[in-house]
């Protein structure tokens, strides 16, 4: 099952709004439960290089069902799977990504979030699928 276009194009909104009031332009990615893209934005003044952070950030939340943040465990220096981020056609292992699931806990698409601090891609994330900021 996937999320519908509808759905994410409201996530979408969600996450422009948030970003308006933080005052950072993002790219935002909304990909459905296969990885492929569904939905997306390029904020007025957004950062160009961003585009393929929020799409990474989302592919890598949707591979690995869990926050883009939590690969770094395993793929960091010393970690138990180092280089893990070169796979999959490349990873991003830092906080903007967020899987998404439907009523019944089933994965059904995941969001990307790039232009800011990491802090503030997740924190857009969060706010944008209806989780509360940190």
């Amino acid at each position: 099952m996937n999320i519908t276009l509808d759905t994410a194009q409201a996530v979408v909104g969600r996450a422009r709004a948030h970003a308006v009031a933080l005052g950072v332009p993002m790219n935002i990615a909304v990909v459905d439960g296969g990885g492929h893209l569904l939905a997306f934005a390029r904020m007025d003044g957004a950062i160009l290089g961003s585009i393929d952070i929020a799409l990474a950030k989302a592919r890598t939340s949707i591979l690995f069902n869990g926050p883009s943040e939590g690969l770094w465990e395993f793929c960091k220096p010393g970690g138990p799977a180092p280089a893990t981020e070169h796979t999959n056609g490349g990873l991003i292992p830092y906080a903007g990504g967020l899987p998404m699931h439907d009523d019944h806990g089933t994965l059904v698409g995941a969001i990307g979030v790039s232009g800011g601090m990491p802090v503030q891609d997740g924190e857009v994330a969060r706010i944008a699928i209806g989780k509360e900021a940190r």
